[in-house]
């Protein structure tokens, strides 16, 4: 089959199964259901919506509320904590009905959320949980099994024994969950060594191409390179093709077409924990028409994520394998 003549012809609306049409079934169901969710009037706070993360989880959110009802306002702080604050008190001062939030900076917005729920707001997490914040539901990935599941892969192709560089992503406490369980994972394989180490700062100079760029001609004999995000992943890889080191490993977690291509190719880039982005921004919205309409919702909600390696991608490169029921027609199984 070819998935890209497939989405070409087929749009995410046309693509929903389990799940996602399960919701769109009930919400369209009756005329007053559908008058209700139509007047509600829902904002979202991005953190980013760039890199094929910040598309797929705006992409859920719109196909969400035109799906469920609603309306959207949607501001992007471009990854900057300061700019999201201030966003969302500004969406806070329009009182809309529910708030969406995908942070960057998840412990530097926390009282800016925490302002919203003292508003009578009721909050929506995707991708992140917000610390000391009781915000309705939070859909997020298991980001220390992402990291503990793409740290193994390395360590399995590597026989258990290697050295090792680390691109690590502390910014924000959830993904910071990720370098926990790749460490967790190291305990069980003593013989392979971490040999250098860089974390990324947003308000940094240096990209992480050039970290990779530093760490490979630091080392010379280095077998690996675990990134926390495929971001890195890919700016790794194009290090590695500069400075010609073809026997490289390269794992990233995130998944989109970018990563994809990349590991498709091949090229160094072996593995992405392909994260489902657009079902934890529809699993927002669905929850916040839940909740308006007085039902229990879940406090947390950890999304699929599927370990995409060259194998999985031989028929093409589907970027909505995180449209829910998607990844069952690809014959994707979940990974953590």
């Amino acid at each position: 089959m070819n998935f890209d003549a497939l989405n070409f012809e087929l749009s995410r609306r046309a693509l929903l199964g389990g799940t996602a049409a399960l919701v769109a079934a009930q919400y369209m169901g009756s005329t007053g259901a559908r008058a209700q969710a139509a007047d509600r009037k829902f904002a979202a706070s991005l953190g980013w919506t760039t890199y094929d993360s910040g598309r797929h989880l705006q992409d859920g959110f719109t196909a969400a509320v035109q799906e469920l009802g609603g309306t959207l306002t949607t501001t992007d702080a471009g990854f900057d904590a300061k700019t999201q604050t201030d966003q969302i008190d500004s969406l806070i001062a329009s009182k809309p009905e529910a708030l969406f939030i995908t942070p960057a900076d998840a412990v530097a917005i926390a009282p800016a959320v925490q302002r919203a729920i003292a508003a009578g707001i009721p909050v929506f997490c995707a991708d992140s949980a917000v610390p000391g914040v009781a915000v309705n539901t939070t859909s997020m990935s298991n980001n220390f099994g992402m990291g503990a599941h793409s740290c193994d892969y390395i360590a399995k192709l590597l026989k258990g024994k290697g050295r090792i560089a680390r691109v690590l992503l502390p910014q924000n406490e959830s993904w910071d969950q990720r370098t926990l369980g790749m460490e967790w994972t190291l305990r069980q394989y003593p013989d392979i060594e971490i040999v250098a180490d860089w974390a990324f700062a947003l308000a940094g100079n240096v990209t992480p191409r050039q970290a990779v760029d530093n760490i490979l001609t630091a080392n010379a004999d280095i077998d690996a390179i675990w990134c926390a995000w495929d971001g890195a992943a890919v700016e790794g890889t194009l290090a590695a093709r500069a400075a010609d080191r073809p026997n490289l490993i390269i794992t990233g977690i995130d998944g989109g077409s970018q990563a994809f291509s990349y590991i498709a190719g091949p090229s160094q880039l072996k593995l992405s924990m392909a994260q489902s982005f657009y079902e934890m921004a529809y699993l927002s919205v669905f929850y916040a028409h839940q909740h308006l309409e007085g039902k229990k919702t879940p406090r947390l909600v950890v999304t699929p994520t599927y370990a995409v390696d060259q194998s999985m991608l031989k028929d093409g490169l589907p970027d909505d394998f995180d449209v829910p029921g998607r990844a069952a027609q690809l014959g994707w199984v979940r990974a953590v």
